[in-house]
């Protein structure tokens, strides 16, 4: 048989074998392009926010590097070890070393540098669609054109280059290191196999399970005030991720197997069928893949944890802009309104305009505070709060007495952290002295925009004629923004896009004063919107390659799997009974890690949600449904390359 013959037959064989893997190495380099292609692209000039768009582009592209490399790495480590024995007939055989590499080089060759043809071509198809995607999403009114990139090119094929040769020296060191023997053992070695249930491992098992839960609950208390200094914030979020990770990989090396072996002593020695293929099974193959299954456990949460977060950003971006400013214009003077308004009339837009006086008091909140920040060195003064008041006739369907104080507009993310009680006695700190109030809770709504509020601090609604004492004994050192807030809105909605381009022609600038509700929603979905396009396509490259990693795994397990597969065919078992068990098998060996990622993302993301946005659920569910249903595309494909060796069993 020739050389060319025999690179022929390995070739097809492979192909028939790991259509998977090329198919995943087509996807890596069709997503790499892309990437790149998008970062040599015009268009990423006008996607700034508050990072650069071809920077984030370009710190993408790293880290997709790096995923791409080391699943390419660790698949050809297995394909490598599956075609030990064929390495070892070869050597039977009389063929050298050299040979044999120089053999599995110009397959590898044919085979990886074709995917990268192919690969390159449906990035450079798809470059187009994704900078629609990308356009949309930030919301930029732009053309995406088909451009062919060079520079992306070249970068491509260096970086892909790189990790061939990185793989061809894994195979050549593989080959030299391995005798003839050896390499007819090494499959069969792969897999340890536990033969029994140790105290040691059940210890092992509870203290996975132990750790998981302790991160869990401290993860619920991080924002709560119970750690109120700098030090105390660090030392938790480290305990956290240091007792989840641990925990994890304690779970897969005893916990499951330690579940499962409860499991199995409760039905009393007596499995089914569906038992053995699945139960008995999991317990040991999950114990010895534990490093492996805790790699993707943490990746994958981290990666479903940033996508959450990034688009309760996006998702709030209508709203906190709302937040931040009430009005559609905030504008700090009456000069600049008045210049403001006479383009508006002169365009015949419609507006309405709000005017209200407001005055910068502190406010000795000492007695309604129910976190203790004497400690902490992140709040100057706890028990005083710069707050922006205003008067009850400025809010409408507000009658208070000169003895009340109502708070509104508190910022969801100081609320968490500055929590105040329902009511309570506070007093206004002024040149003249205190002028005590009661408390009578916080009000939903926003009246002032943030730069009156700190950033998020509530707003003071007082009686009149306090408010009136208030200006006559006011501290002119912490006035630090105009006393009368000037709100326009327009009228006609339609007509906004048009009453902005007028304002931000104005080009006011006056220490931040000067606000506009879509610039600052187009700001907000231009920033988490690349941030979220970025996190969703490492996320996905990520979930591509997991999943054919422990595809990958499930083929060598039915291969080793597949003499009991006859024995079970030869008693009289029929094919449906067999996949009965091995759906249980993939729900347990897909399920399992993909439930955890879920749990952990889950308490990462409920821990600190509320510094991104106003909305938990319905972003945090989106993101899990579609990732738990491509996810289970590789848990399907595994069944269905069962359901071939088990056909072949016979």
């Amino acid at each position: 048989m020739s050389i060319n013959h025999l690179i022929y037959r390995n070739l097809k064989k492979n192909l028939k074998n790991y259509y998977l893997y090329v198919f995943a190495l087509i996807f890596s380099v069709a997503l790499y392009f892309a990437f790149v292609t998008l970062q040599f692209d015009p268009a990423m000039d006008a996607a700034e926010g508050s990072i650069k768009g071809a920077a984030g582009i370009r710190t993408a592209s790293i880290v997709l590097v790096g995923i791409v490399t080391i699943f390419l790495l660790y698949a050809n480590t297995i394909f490598i070890k599956r075609r030990s024995k064929e390495i070892g007939l070869f050597q039977l055989i009389g063929m050298t070393k050299g040979k044999i590499f120089q053999i599995l080089t110009l397959e590898n060759l044919i085979l990886y540098f074709g995917s990268l043809v192919i690969g390159t071509f449906i990035g450079f198809a798809a470059s187009k669609f994704i900078m629609m995607i990308l356009l949309n999403v930030i919301g930029i009114e732009q053309v995406a054109t088909l451009r062919f990139s060079t520079e992306a090119m070249i970068q491509t094929l260096l970086v892909f280059t790189a990790i061939y040769f990185c793989i061809m020296i894994m195979n050549l060191l593989f080959i030299k290191r391995q005798s003839i023997l050896s390499l007819f053992r090494v499959r069969s070695s792969t897999e340890a196999r536990a033969k029994k249930m140790s105290i040691l491992q059940m210890i092992i098992g509870v203290i996975g399970i132990g750790l998981i839960i302790t991160g869990y609950f401290v993860s619920t208390k991080l924002f709560g005030g119970d750690f109120v200094t700098f030090p105390q914030l660090v030392i938790a979020m480290v305990s956290i991720l240091a007792s989840v990770i641990i925990g994890t990989y304690l779970f897969y090396k005893g916990s499951v197997s330690f579940i499962f072996h409860l499991i199995r002593k409760s039905k009393g020695g007596y499995l089914n069928l569906n038992d053995v293929l699945s139960l008995s099974s999991i317990m040991f193959r999950m114990k010895s893949n534990a490093l492996l299954l805790t790699i993707i456990t943490t990746v994958s949460a981290l990666a479903i944890g940033l996508l959450c977060l990034s688009y309760i950003s996006y998702y709030s971006a209508e709203k906190l802009a709302e937040q931040n400013v009430p009005a559609h214009f905030s504008i700090a003077t009456t000069e600049e309104a008045e210049t403001f308004k006479a383009l508006l009339n002169k365009e015949d837009i419609a507006y309405e305009e709000t005017n209200i006086d407001v005055v910068q008091v502190d406010l000795d909140v000492s007695q309604i505070m129910e976190t203790d920040f004497s400690e902490s060195e992140m709040v100057a003064d706890p028990d005083k709060m710069l707050l922006p008041v205003v008067s009850e006739e400025a809010v409408e369907g507000i009658d208070m007495s000169s003895q009340e104080l109502i708070l509104t507009g508190y910022s969801g993310v100081l609320e968490q952290f500055i929590s105040l009680k329902e009511s309570g006695e506070v007093a206004f700190v002024t040149p003249n002295g205190e002028i005590k109030q009661n408390f009578l809770g916080l009000r939903e709504g926003t009246i002032l925009p943030y730069n009156f509020t700190g950033g998020g601090l509530p707003t003071a609604i007082v009686d009149s004629t306090i408010f009136e004492k208030l200006v006559q004994d006011m501290d002119p050192e912490i006035q630090n923004q105009p006393p009368i807030y000037i709100g326009i809105d327009i009228e006609d909605q339609s007509e906004l896009a048009q009453a902005d381009e007028i304002f931000q022609s104005l080009e006011l600038q006056d220490g931040g004063s000067n606000l506009s509700q879509l610039a600052s929603l187009q700001n907000q979905k231009s920033t988490m919107g690349l941030v979220m396009f970025i996190v969703g396509f490492l996320g996905l490259a990520f979930l591509i390659t997991s999943g054919c990693i422990l595809y990958f795994k499930q083929m060598d397990e039915s291969e080793e799997e597949k003499a009991n597969y006859t024995i079970l065919r030869k008693l009289g078992f029929t094919q449906g009974d067999l996949l009965r068990g091995i759906w249980r098998k993939q729900l347990f060996n897909f399920g399992i890690p993909l439930v955890i990622g879920l749990c952990h993302s889950y308490f990462a993301v409920k821990s600190g949600w509320f510094l991104f946005g106003t909305e938990l659920w319905t972003p945090m569910i989106i993101v899990m449904i579609i990732y738990t249903a491509l996810y289970s595309i590789f848990g399907i494909l595994s069944v269905l390359y069962y359901k071939r060796v088990i056909r072949e069993s016979l």
